[in-house]
């Protein structure tokens, strides 16, 4: 029996960081050996995921680590704990060959390690006594070991397209590029956090600044008609918009000189331009492009 699922990534307009406050990969080990350590999760499938506890993340880490996967791909290690345990967690022991292969950059915040969960999560069950089960919520507790603290949005739009259902009649272009510098979104999590510690307030506004953008832009798309003359002013708005944004997200911290290269390449061309991971994308100043 063969089962194949695909799940796809997404690109974050704005708002990223406020909602929070290829390859092929294949494990190699004993069945033994991973009995040995991760008996205790060899419960009954279950509909809904039983949370994933620190201890058990503890233990396929060490398991995992028993691997000594090579340095270039070291983040493949995050997205193996994830597959051991929704593997055994949904079907046990038994023995089974997984080929996973993404048309995603890896590393790159378009959701490849949420379109990798959902894609998992959809097509284990099929090999199980029981085909229901709520993907999105597996998806998102694999998120969880591979990011720490996941915003949840990256799962929620690979499983079901879209987290609000906007709808929008107002075409939407982007040029996504590459800076081809990989980043840790559990790192980036975690350094944001620390500096909201540390200033409180001054993090609170930002976050709200971006929060107030991103329900800006929804309010443009959603309100553009296909026969709506001021196609260029809307533009203008967004354009205006996403460069705020790409400010607001320099001042927490998680941008790179590279991604500032690009902005400043961007801006000579009359392009607006901000990150989405270790993307920019691209948005025109004008419907001529």
């Amino acid at each position: 029996m063969e089962i194949t699922a695909r799940a796809p990534g997404m690109i974050i307009l704005a708002g990223e960081h406020a909602v929070v406050h290829g390859y092929t990969a294949t494990f190699h080990g004993q069945i033994k050996r991973i009995q040995e350590v991760l008996s205790h999760l060899g419960s009954p499938f279950s509909s809904t995921p039983t949370l994933c506890s620190l201890e058990t993340v503890k233990f396929i880490t060490a398991l995992v680590d028993e691997q000594s996967f090579p340095e270039t791909r070291i983040g493949l290690a995050s997205g193996v704990c994830a597959f051991l345990w929704l593997y055994i967690s949904i079907l046990g022991f038994k023995p089974g060959t997984v080929i996973v292969t993404s048309e995603l950059p890896l590393g790159a915040a378009l959701g490849s390690s949420a379109a990798y969960c959902v894609a998992l999560s959809a097509a284990l069950p099929a090999f199980s006594d029981s085909m229901k089960l709520d993907v999105n919520k597996w998806a998102f507790e694999q998120e969880k070991i591979i990011h720490g603290r996941p915003f949840g949005v990256d799962n929620s739009v690979s499983t079901f397209g879209s987290m609000t259902g906007i709808n929008s009649n107002m075409p939407l272009r982007m040029l996504i590029t590459s800076t081809k510098v990989g980043r840790d979104t559990k790192a980036l999590i975690a350094n944001v956090s620390a500096r909201k510690s540390r200033h409180p307030y001054a993090l609170c506004c930002v976050l709200n600044a971006i929060e107030s953008i991103s329900k800006e832009w929804s309010t443009i798309i959603q309100s553009h008609t296909v026969v709506d003359l001021s196609v260029t002013a809307n533009e203008e708005r967004l354009r205006e918009l996403m460069e705020m944004n790409q400010g607001l997200l320099l001042s927490i911290g998680v941008t790179h000189a590279s991604i500032e290269t690009v902005l400043q390449t961007a801006m000579k061309q009359k392009l607006a331009s901000k990150l989405t991971g270790t993307f920019t994308y691209l948005y025109p100043r004008s419907s001529s492009l």
